[in-house]
C-alpha cells in the first residue's frame, strides 16, 4: 500500500464529507451534520485564500485521512479536520503523524509560528497523539482572541512551531 498526501480543493468536498461525517456520526456518535460544517463545501475560500491549506491522505486512490489548517492571525493557525479512517489508523501506516508533519512543514515555510487546536475529551487517542507531538494543553480562556472555536470542543492545545528546519 502506497500512501500519498496532497492538497485538496473543492473537487474533493464529497469525498471529505463522506470520510468526516462517517467518523463523527457513526464511530463517535458526535451529533454534528454537514450543515454544522459548511467549510467542507468551501475548501478553497475557507482554508486556502486566508493562507491555510487542506490535505488528504490517499491509499490506492481512496481518501483515508485529512488535516486542515485555518490561518486566523498573521502568525497563527488552527488545526482542523484531522481524521483517519478507522481501518487505516495506527503505527503501521502512521497516517496521522505524516499528515501532521505536512501541516507543520507548511507552517514553517509560511511563517506560521503557533498552531492551536480544539478537541473533545472523549477522543482520548487524539489527545495522546497531540501530547506525543509536543502539543501543550491550554485553557479555553487563554486561547488567542481570534481562534475559531468549535462548539463541541472542550480540550485545547497549542504548539510553537520551531522555525529552524
Amino acid at each position: 500500500m502506497k500512501m500519498i498526501i496532497k492538497p485538496l480543493d473543492n473537487t474533493y468536498s464529497d469525498q471529505l464529507i463522506d470520510l468526516i461525517l462517517t467518523i463523527q456520526q457513526k464511530e463517535f456518535n458526535v451529533p454534528i451534520t454537514i450543515e454544522d460544517q459548511p467549510d467542507l463545501k468551501k475548501i478553497e475560500s475557507f482554508y486556502m485564500e486566508p493562507g491555510g491549506n487542506f490535505w488528504g491522505a490517499f491509499i490506492d486512490g481512496e481518501l483515508v485521512g485529512s488535516i486542515a489548517l485555518v490561518k486566523f492571525d498573521g502568525r497563527a493557525g488552527a488545526v482542523r479536520k484531522m481524521f483517519v479512517k478507522k481501518e487505516f489508523r495506527g503505527k503501521e501506516l502512521n497516517i496521522a503523524q505524516k499528515l501532521l508533519e505536512v501541516l507543520i512543514s507548511f507552517c514553517r515555510e509560511n511563517g506560521i509560528e503557533a498552531i492551536y487546536l480544539g478537541t473533545v475529551n472523549i477522543l482520548k487517542a487524539a489527545m495522546r497523539f497531540y501530547e506525543r507531538n509536543q502539543f501543550l494543553q491550554i485553557k479555553k480562556e487563554d486561547l488567542p482572541a481570534r481562534f475559531p472555536l468549535m462548539n463541541a470542543d472542550n480540550v485545547f492545545y497549542y504548539l510553537i512551531v520551531n522555525q529552524k528546519v
